[in-house]
Protein backbone atom coordinates (compact mmCIF):
# COMPACT_ATOMS: atom_id res chain seq x y z
CA UNK A 1 0.00 0.00 0.00
CA UNK A 2 2.68 2.21 0.77
CA UNK A 3 4.20 1.96 -2.40
CA UNK A 4 0.86 2.93 -4.60
CA UNK A 5 0.69 6.32 -1.83
CA UNK A 6 3.90 7.17 -2.76
CA UNK A 7 3.22 7.11 -6.11
CA UNK A 8 0.41 8.92 -5.63
CA UNK A 9 2.00 11.58 -3.65
CA UNK A 10 4.71 12.59 -5.76
CA UNK A 11 2.13 12.64 -8.74
CA UNK A 12 0.48 15.24 -6.34
CA UNK A 13 3.89 17.15 -6.07
CA UNK A 14 4.18 16.84 -10.10
CA UNK A 15 0.71 18.20 -10.57
CA UNK A 16 0.08 20.82 -8.58
CA UNK A 17 1.39 23.78 -10.45
CA UNK A 18 -0.16 22.54 -13.87
CA UNK A 19 -3.33 24.24 -14.95
CA UNK A 20 -6.11 24.67 -12.13
CA UNK A 21 -8.59 24.34 -15.31
CA UNK A 22 -6.84 20.84 -16.28
CA UNK A 23 -5.96 19.74 -12.97
CA UNK A 24 -8.33 19.26 -10.51
CA UNK A 25 -5.33 18.46 -8.31
CA UNK A 26 -3.97 22.00 -9.09
CA UNK A 27 -7.17 23.44 -8.62
CA UNK A 28 -7.72 21.79 -4.90
CA UNK A 29 -4.22 23.06 -4.35
CA UNK A 30 -4.82 26.78 -5.28
CA UNK A 31 -8.54 26.67 -3.60
CA UNK A 32 -6.16 26.24 -0.29
CA UNK A 33 -6.42 23.81 2.67
CA UNK A 34 -9.76 24.68 3.63
CA UNK A 35 -10.75 23.23 0.43
CA UNK A 36 -8.98 20.32 0.44
CA UNK A 37 -10.11 19.74 4.32
CA UNK A 38 -13.58 20.45 3.11
CA UNK A 39 -13.33 17.59 0.12
CA UNK A 40 -11.14 15.34 2.53
CA UNK A 41 -14.58 15.06 4.50
CA UNK A 42 -16.94 14.74 2.27
CA UNK A 43 -14.92 12.11 0.77
CA UNK A 44 -14.60 9.98 4.44
CA UNK A 45 -18.58 10.80 5.18
CA UNK A 46 -19.27 9.11 2.09
CA UNK A 47 -17.12 5.93 2.82
CA UNK A 48 -19.06 6.23 6.29
CA UNK A 49 -22.15 6.04 4.59
CA UNK A 50 -21.24 3.37 1.76
CA UNK A 51 -19.89 0.77 4.10
CA UNK A 52 -23.24 1.73 6.92
CA UNK A 53 -24.96 0.54 3.96
CA UNK A 54 -23.00 -2.54 3.01
CA UNK A 55 -22.11 -1.50 -0.48
CA UNK A 56 -18.41 -2.87 -0.65
CA UNK A 57 -18.02 -1.42 -3.97
CA UNK A 58 -18.60 1.61 -3.60
CA UNK A 59 -16.56 1.61 -0.30
CA UNK A 60 -13.72 0.74 -2.70
CA UNK A 61 -14.32 4.06 -4.99
CA UNK A 62 -14.90 5.83 -2.14
CA UNK A 63 -11.48 5.01 -0.40
CA UNK A 64 -9.58 5.49 -3.27
CA UNK A 65 -11.09 8.99 -3.61
CA UNK A 66 -10.32 9.76 0.29
CA UNK A 67 -6.71 8.61 -0.21
CA UNK A 68 -6.33 11.04 -3.21
CA UNK A 69 -7.78 13.85 -1.31
CA UNK A 70 -5.59 13.24 1.79
CA UNK A 71 -2.43 12.56 -0.42
CA UNK A 72 -3.42 16.26 -1.68
CA UNK A 73 -3.61 17.85 1.91
CA UNK A 74 -0.74 15.82 2.95
CA UNK A 75 1.26 17.76 -0.24
CA UNK A 76 0.22 20.94 0.78
CA UNK A 77 1.40 20.61 4.37
CA UNK A 78 4.40 19.46 3.51
CA UNK A 79 3.39 16.15 5.06
CA UNK A 80 5.10 13.05 3.70
CA UNK A 81 4.54 10.21 3.15
CA UNK A 82 7.34 8.46 4.68
CA UNK A 83 5.85 11.09 7.67
CA UNK A 84 3.11 8.92 8.40
CA UNK A 85 4.99 5.40 7.93
CA UNK A 86 7.26 6.85 10.88
CA UNK A 87 4.80 7.48 12.67
CA UNK A 88 2.99 4.17 12.13
CA UNK A 89 6.15 2.84 13.08
CA UNK A 90 6.15 4.70 16.28
CA UNK A 91 3.25 3.07 17.25
CA UNK A 92 3.54 -0.26 15.59
CA UNK A 93 6.40 -0.36 18.36
CA UNK A 94 3.89 0.99 21.54
CA UNK A 95 1.10 -0.95 20.90
CA UNK A 96 0.97 -3.19 17.73
CA UNK A 97 -0.17 -2.12 14.63
CA UNK A 98 -3.85 -2.40 14.77
CA UNK A 99 -4.10 -0.03 17.72
CA UNK A 100 -4.71 3.09 17.64
CA UNK A 101 -2.70 5.48 20.09
CA UNK A 102 -4.46 6.90 22.63
CA UNK A 103 -4.71 10.76 22.93
CA UNK A 104 -3.10 10.78 26.98
CA UNK A 105 -0.18 8.95 25.36
CA UNK A 106 0.89 11.34 21.90
CA UNK A 107 3.91 13.05 22.64
CA UNK A 108 3.18 16.48 23.06
CA UNK A 109 4.71 18.50 19.72
CA UNK A 110 6.68 21.76 19.93
CA UNK A 111 3.92 24.16 18.76
CA UNK A 112 2.13 26.06 21.47
CA UNK A 113 -0.37 24.32 23.35
CA UNK A 114 -3.96 24.73 22.28
CA UNK A 115 -7.48 24.20 24.89
CA UNK A 116 -8.81 21.38 24.31
CA UNK A 117 -11.24 21.69 22.32
CA UNK A 118 -14.88 18.80 22.47
CA UNK A 119 -15.50 17.35 18.65
CA UNK A 120 -19.37 16.99 18.47
CA UNK A 121 -20.82 13.23 18.60
CA UNK A 122 -22.40 11.83 15.54
CA UNK A 123 -24.23 8.53 15.97
CA UNK A 124 -25.20 6.34 13.02
CA UNK A 125 -28.37 4.81 13.81
CA UNK A 126 -29.35 1.15 12.38
CA UNK A 127 -30.57 2.83 8.99
CA UNK A 128 -30.05 3.01 5.51
CA UNK A 129 -27.84 6.14 4.78
CA UNK A 130 -27.92 8.29 1.65
CA UNK A 131 -25.24 10.51 0.25
CA UNK A 132 -26.51 14.39 -1.18
CA UNK A 133 -24.52 15.65 -3.99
Amino acid sequence: MSDSLDRLYLAILAAKDLDPATSRTARLMKRGPAKMAKKLAEEAIEVVIDAVNGNREAVVRESADLLYNLAVLWASAGVKPEDIWAEMDRRERLLGIAEKLPKAAAPKMAEPARPAVRRPTVALKGRRLSKHH
